[in-house]
């Protein structure tokens, strides 16, 4: 069984490339909030968590918008 079939939305178990290639829709979530994650060496091992701790957005308000782009 993929990823892709067992995860349905994301969450912050997720690296942050995951979610990206999981979900292409998600890269305007990054972009919108100034995260330029997209295409970074490090988001294979940064979680949303960290990413969101790294770039000082708010994690529940960013994991709220993530889902609603999925």
């Amino acid at each position: 069984m993929s990823i892709v079939t067992r995860h349905r939305e994301p969450d912050l178990s997720h690296s942050v490339d995951d979610i990206m290639r999981l979900w292409p829709q998600t890269i305007r979530v990054f972009l919108d909030h100034r995260m330029r994650c997209v295409g970074c060496p490090v988001g294979t091992f940064h979680s949303i968590e960290d990413s969101c701790r790294e770039h000082g957005v708010d994690l529940d308000a960013f994991t709220a918008e993530l889902r609603r782009a999925i």
